[in-house]
């Protein structure tokens, strides 16, 4: 029995498979697991809060777990350790977010990209059909993350509080949210997560990108991932795709084609959900 995990800071999916790829358990959903902001207390009981993981839990024989935050050594040992102690039977593989993206984008397993991830947070490495090259240890979603959901979150807010929104945008954005500067500052100092209640605003963009507003912002985060990440790979970028996951590429597409055309790139696949594709490629890699 198989368990494969796309966790993001927001939310994990979990789907449970058998040795030829067969879903033995519908989607399990839990809340985030990124061991780079969580404690490991954090951690355990979020995976214990899960009677359907645990119902399986010494069942299965193979972990492969694909995480936000999971890109630096101590965070991916802690993780891994976790897992050990609730799965006992199983085989713990944690690898970082972005090789779900890659091997859930990518055509097929020797193909050279580079891959971006763009959902609650951001990041974008290159493949080269074998092995994972980053040019830039993300810091976070404090420093870096562009065009991530967090990202955008922090641009909403902070444009309505220098009241640089248009009016009917403003109304619409403090009719949606709580926006009182001490509920913002309570989420954002006092509550785990951080980066996960910022990436909530997110969708406000989404429900009004007829707006000129709203697609500045969406193309100016974009522009500027672009720039500070994507363009690290000015020499591949002559020969391979960008692709894309997570669901603010997924929403972005758009947007993102028209800045892959100013700034001369070519935009490849874009994934949701990287969880469909992993499920094909662990059980035929098993």
């Amino acid at each position: 029995m198989i368990l494969i995990t796309d966790g993001g800071s927001t939310k994990c999916d979990w789907i449970v498979v058998d040795n030829n790829g067969k879903q033995l358990h519908e989607k399990i959903r839990t809340k985030g697991l990124n061991p780079a902001i969580l404690k490991d207390k954090k951690l355990k009981k979020i995976i214990r809060k899960s009677d359907e993981l645990m119902s399986f839990n010494h069942e299965v024989t193979h972990v492969f777990f694909y995480g936000a935050g999971c890109g630096t050594e101590n965070p991916k040992l802690v993780l891994t350790t976790i897992l050990e102690s609730i799965f006992i039977n199983a085989q713990i593989d944690v690898q970082e977010d972005t090789m779900a993206a890659v091997r859930a984008t990518i055509n097929r397993d020797d193909e050279a990209a580079v891959v971006c991830i763009m959902g609650t947070g951001s990041n974008c490495s290159y493949y080269d059909g074998e092995r994972l090259h980053q040019r830039v240890l993300s810091l976070g979603y404090t420093l870096m993350d562009d065009a991530s959901g967090n990202y955008f979150g922090k641009e909403l807010i902070k444009n309505y509080y220098y009241n640089q929104m248009p009016e009917d945008i403003k109304i619409a954005f403090e009719t949606k949210f709580n926006l009182e500067a001490d509920y913002i500052k309570y989420n954002l100092y006092k509550q785990p997560n951080p980066n996960a209640y910022l990436a909530n605003f997110a969708e406000f963009m989404f429900l009004n990108k007829d707006s000129l507003y709203v697609k500045n912002l969406i193309k100016n985060g974009i522009r500027q991932f672009a720039t500070n990440m994507i363009f690290q790979y000015k020499e591949e970028l002559k020969t391979v795709p960008v692709h894309f996951a997570g669901s603010i590429a997924f929403y972005a597409e758009t947007e993102i084609r028209e800045i892959a055309d100013e700034l001369g790139f070519k935009v490849g696949n874009f994934e949701r959900r990287p969880i469909e594709g992993l499920v094909e490629y662990h059980t035929k890699n098993l």
